[in-house]
């Protein structure tokens, strides 16, 4: 629990910082499939090579599928994140077929940007301050970003707006929704995690089949589904009110006490009466 979501900005942020890298270094697209081949081989021998420390395995046990779905803690997290894949799936379509290329491409990069700097910076918050309102900060963020498309979609601002709010919420989502949150709820429920995983990831892979199947109502004015989009993520928020912190309370607690010791150091060696008088 206590570095979990330092670790995985790590990883996001050095997944993304590399792919892109690596596409701006080879720009050809048969060296690029190559590479991603040779990326994937390399990540199954580690795979394959890591084994998980011994000390943890006795006391944990093996949860069924219809366990995890009936875990009220999982499913309130679940719904807000499959709410969230439908109604990005929705939009990603319309905003493909409003925008003009360019300046929809534009917006992917400044999203990616965003969104792998966003990353990195929640995955240090929320081993600080929980991981509960980062996921709601996200949510209402995003919602803000989609009503301010609805009122002013034929502004270029609006739109550059939109793509920063959408990569850090991104960020924010991939992180905890991907990574952090089911690792924490099977933790706390002392069970072995690659279930919740597995159904906490199936959203992240959904979004994009979603939009295909909104592909036939794609003429409704973008003012409108963006003022829809905006008011779905808004109730996607309610399951989040009545969902716990899964980051434990005393790790919170720690990280508080140990801010304000480094404070209180800080403040004694500034204060004159640490100094030493000569006579």
């Amino acid at each position: 629990f206590e570095d979990r979501g330092y670790k995985s900005g790590i990883v996001v942020f050095a997944t993304n910082a590399l792919a892109a890298l690596i596409v701006l270094l080879t720009m050809n697209f048969a060296l690029n499939i190559e590479l991603a081949v040779g990326w994937r081989m390399l990540g199954l021998v580690v795979l394959v090579l890591i084994r998980p420390k011994g000390e943890n395995i006795p006391s944990k046990r093996r949860s069924s599928f219809k366990h995890v779905v009936g875990d009220r803690q999982f499913l309130l997290y679940l719904i807000p994140w499959l709410m969230f894949s439908l109604i990005y799936g929705f939009q990603k379509v319309m905003f493909e077929q409003f925008l003009p290329v360019d300046q929809y491409e534009t917006i992917r990069v400044i999203g990616a940007v965003f969104g792998t700097i966003s990353a990195i910076v929640t995955g240090v918050l929320c081993d600080w301050i929980g991981r509960k309102r980062l996921v709601i900060f996200g949510f209402v963020s995003l919602g803000v970003a989609y009503a301010v498309v609805g009122f002013a979609s034929w502004s270029p601002i609006s739109w550059y707006l939109y793509g920063v709010i959408d990569g850090v919420a991104w960020g924010i989502f991939l992180l905890m929704f991907v990574l952090v949150l089911w690792g924490d709820i099977s933790s706390s429920s002392l069970s072995f995690g690659e279930k919740h995983y597995a159904i906490g990831s199936i959203p992240f892979f959904f979004a994009d089949f979603v939009g295909f199947l909104f592909v036939p109502i794609v003429g409704i004015p973008i003012e409108l589904s963006s003022s829809i989009a905006g008011f779905f993520l808004f109730l996607a928020v309610m399951p989040l009110m009545y969902a716990l912190e899964t980051l434990p309370e005393k790790n919170i607690r720690k990280r508080q006490l140990e801010k304000y010791v480094e404070q209180a150091k800080r403040m004694a060696d500034k204060s004159p009466s640490s100094k030493t008088v000569k006579p």
